[in-house]
């Protein structure tokens, strides 16, 4: 019916939404433990007693009473109707507002029975594996006992094939309802249907609503394919789901999420006390997925096998998920071992220890590199270095390059200046020639008249680090922090370095919206201050921020 919103836009506002991100658009949250408090909005009071729950995205006040979701949230605060709300979020999130009609109402009728379907299948293989020795055998020798087998609502599928087929039937369920849950196959003579999951344990694949949306089944021995999906439907695309994700939802307190590549890794990281692992669903790692991540877990961990096929798998997603602005840390296992494999041997806290320990994409990938090229070959050692000096050229910040330079230089024994030229190619030279364009070019040619003495006499290494921390601070608030964090304006000795600092300290905390200060502000500043030598202003300008990072200044 036309007028009524899709099931579909509702349920991707809820999970798009972020109910503590919503909330302190209103009033100001302060975090208590695991959750978020503040002053109700619903009711006058001077105690906090208003409680955001952002692992189940649900809003509670102790005072009042009020409490519910993201729209019931919008339709209090808004004095809005339900649809009102849902617009209201829709606008607020950018996510357009599909409205139904009956060709809508037909295809939600279709899933709703699919869901159903699917129910009845998911009972039919559980039944079958708790009565039968062979699948619970394999699953107790791989650590599994009845408890998981419930919580995952883990099944069996006989080795026939028509034992869903008939059972279904048997149910009411017409065939051609059947076939839509991908359940079944049409034969290629097209005399009739047979089962697709045969003689395999059955992973049922729950969304976010604890709705079952598809299945996966594993062999028992060693018959190819080892793992079998099932294939898109009207409820089920592999490349927007994650296995798993639905118990993330129930227990994760959301600070990390790690994806692992099997349905066994998953349960048995569950079973030995890790809630917040999940797996994509034998398909390459998906931008939808990407996203479901970055929604459920702070801290992106990734946890593939320690083969070629891993170790492709995990650049491959690495790259997924820096689109999505994630920087994710990956986790090294032991040559040979997967994250199953590993938790059985070295239990939980052998399994945290990595965790720990777990390494950035840039390290991840330099290691990879490392492994691929024997630096004692001068051949070998050349293109590791020019491969490696490609990945530093990625990372934005010029403390990190210097870090990474220096590194590469002591592993390889090439010098940081030959390093840093690999790394910065052209641009050193482009950098210098603009900042020089400027120079010439620009209102302070003249400066040569207004040189003046210096007033505080510092080694050169000392001077040329104070001149370069003032320069950082000046292009991203992200250093100014940094160098905040450590330095006083004080500890500034020079006297040109020490004014700048305080007029930088001075405009940053006056405007928390900044994110740089141009340098023709500072100019303008120090013009207003006859005893500022002014060449320093013209040094500090000229710098390539890049080209100065070989000089340690943090």
């Amino acid at each position: 019916m036309k007028g009524i919103i899709k099931e579909e836009t509702i349920e991707k506002i809820r999970n798009t939404c972020d109910l503590v991100d919503l909330v302190s658009r209103y009033l100001p949250l302060k975090k208590t433990g695991s959750n978020y408090t503040g002053l109700c909005p619903f009711h006058s009071e001077k105690t906090p007693s208003f409680t955001v729950s952002d692992t189940k995205q649900l809003f509670h006040c102790f005072g009042c009473g009020q409490g519910g979701d993201i729209f019931t949230f919008i339709m209090k605060i808004e004095n809005l109707s339900f649809v009102e709300a849902v617009k209201f979020l829709g606008d607020l999130y950018g996510i357009p507002i599909e409205e139904g009609s009956k060709t809508d109402d037909k295809l939600e009728a279709e899933k709703k029975l699919i869901y159903e379907i699917n129910r009845e299948a998911a009972r039919f293989y559980y039944y079958n594996l708790i009565n039968s020795r062979e699948p619970l055998n394999y699953l107790k020798q791989r650590g599994i006992g009845r408890k998981i087998i419930k919580e995952f609502g883990l099944g069996y599928a006989p080795n026939k094939w028509d034992s869903i087929l008939n059972f279904l039937k048997g149910k009411g369920y017409k065939i051609e309802d059947i076939e839509k849950t991908g359940l079944i196959g049409r034969r290629k003579d097209n005399t009739g249907f047979y089962d697709k999951f045969r003689n395999r344990i059955i992973f049922p694949i729950l969304d976010t609503r604890g709705r079952i949306i598809g299945f996966g089944g594993r062999v028992l021995d060693n018959t190819m394919p080892k793992y079998l999906n099932s294939q898109d439907t009207l409820v089920f695309n592999k490349g927007n789901n994650l296995y798993g994700l639905n118990l993330v939802k129930k227990y994760s307190d959301r600070k990390r999420i790690i994806l692992v590549e099997g349905y066994m890794d998953v349960i048995s990281l569950y079973n030995h006390g890790i809630n917040y692992s999940v797996a994509s669903l034998g398909t390459a790692f998906t931008k939808s997925q990407a996203k479901l991540l970055k929604r459920f877990g702070q801290d992106v961990y990734i946890c593939y096998d320690s083969d070629n096929a891993g170790i492709n798998a995990t650049i491959r997603t690495i790259n997924i998920l820096r689109s999505e602005g994630i920087e994710p840390r990956i986790i090294l296992l032991p040559q040979g071992k997967d994250p199953d494999d590993f938790i059985k041997e070295k239990g939980l806290e052998g399994f945290e220890g990595l965790i720990d320990s777990a390494m950035n994409h840039i390290d991840y990938r330099i290691l990879i590199n490392r492994k691929k090229y024997n630096l004692s070959d001068v051949e070998e050692k050349i293109k590791f270095t020019k491969k490696v000096s490609q990945i530093i050229r990625e990372l934005k910040s010029p403390i990190e390059k210097d870090v990474y330079i220096d590194k590469i230089s002591r592993d390889t024994g090439i010098s940081k200046e030959a390093i840093q030229k690999e790394v910065l190619g052209k641009n050193i030279k482009a950098n210098i020639s603009s900042y020089k364009d400027k120079y010439i070019n620009g209102k302070y040619r003249d400066n040569k008249n207004k040189i003046a003495p210096i007033k505080t006499v510092l080694e050169s290494a000392h001077l040329t680090a104070e001149k370069t921390l003032v320069k950082l601070m000046t292009i991203n608030r992200e250093y100014y922090n940094i160098i905040k964090s450590r330095l006083y304006p004080k500890d500034f000795l020079n006297y040109e370095c020490n004014t700048m600092v305080n007029i930088i300290y001075d405009a940053y905390e006056r405007n928390q919206e900044l994110d740089s200060i141009d340098s023709e502000y500072i100019i303008k500043n120090l013009e207003t201050k006859n005893d500022i030598d002014s060449i320093i202003i013209d040094e500090i300008i000229g710098m390539n921020v890049d080209f100065l990072s070989e000089t340690k200044i943090i």
